[in-house]
């Protein structure tokens, strides 16, 4: 009898050692795993602080009565230029209202609304119908342009004059297959700061026949009366 009761005694206290050593085991990485998914959650967590998205896409934010703007020009006779004006897509191959040789858009200087948008064929086309439209610009009017393919070829002086009192300095070098991006206004009293302009160099080109495609951003200032 007191073997048998020994062999109990010792049985029963290896299954409760054994089952000590197994909740003690359980609880234990069941804390690790628990404060190792904390710990990563704390460091690894994504933040829920987005970096903050510009109107157009632009790398900054523009200040209280400007207006931001994004024009792209086209890329050879490829892909055609954008123009983004206070996170709207004025013009662009997805609205398709674009077309070879210059894309206007004309956007009302103190409300920022879009007025009208145009593209005028300056290889073969009529280039009547583009003095008519730049003599019909009002004051306080701001005209964004995009060049496409050939901006040039029709070019005469009296629409460059319209150009450069829209405030431009490079209308009057522009060439055949030239890109050119510019933002001007009716009514502006100096140069417009927002232009740029690269020309057909062959030396130079980025691609066969035409030069790489212009980007410009900013923040035009708001008309105010």
């Amino acid at each position: 009898m007191r073997v048998a009761a020994v062999i109990r005694y010792t049985v029963l206290l290896i299954t409760l050692l054994g089952t000590w050593f197994i909740l003690q085991t359980y609880f234990h990485h069941s804390w690790k795993s628990i404060s190792l998914r904390s710990w990563l959650g704390a460091t690894n967590k994504p933040s829920s602080e987005k970096l903050p998205r510009h109107k157009c896409g632009n790398q900054k934010s523009c200040p209280q009565n400007y207006f931001a703007f994004k024009i792209i020009s086209g890329a050879a006779n490829v892909v055609g230029p954008s123009i983004c004006f206070e996170d709207l897509v004025l013009m662009s191959n997805v609205k398709n209202n674009i077309g070879r040789g210059l894309n206007i858009a004309l956007v009302n200087g103190t409300t920022g609304q879009l007025l009208k948008t145009d593209a005028f064929d300056m290889y073969s086309g009529d280039i009547t119908k583009l003095q008519t439209f730049l003599q019909g610009i009002k004051r306080g009017t701001l005209v964004l342009v995009a060049s496409f393919d050939d901006p040039a070829t029709k070019m005469n002086d009296k629409v460059r004059a319209y150009f450069m009192e829209l405030g431009s300095s490079d209308v009057g070098k522009l060439g055949f297959r030239d890109n050119w991006v510019f933002l001007g206004a009716k009514g502006l009293m100096n140069k417009s700061p927002f232009e740029k302009h690269i020309r057909n160099d062959k030396d130079t080109n980025k691609y066969d026949g035409w030069p790489e495609l212009l980007e410009m951003e900013g923040c035009a200032p708001r008309k105010m009366d």
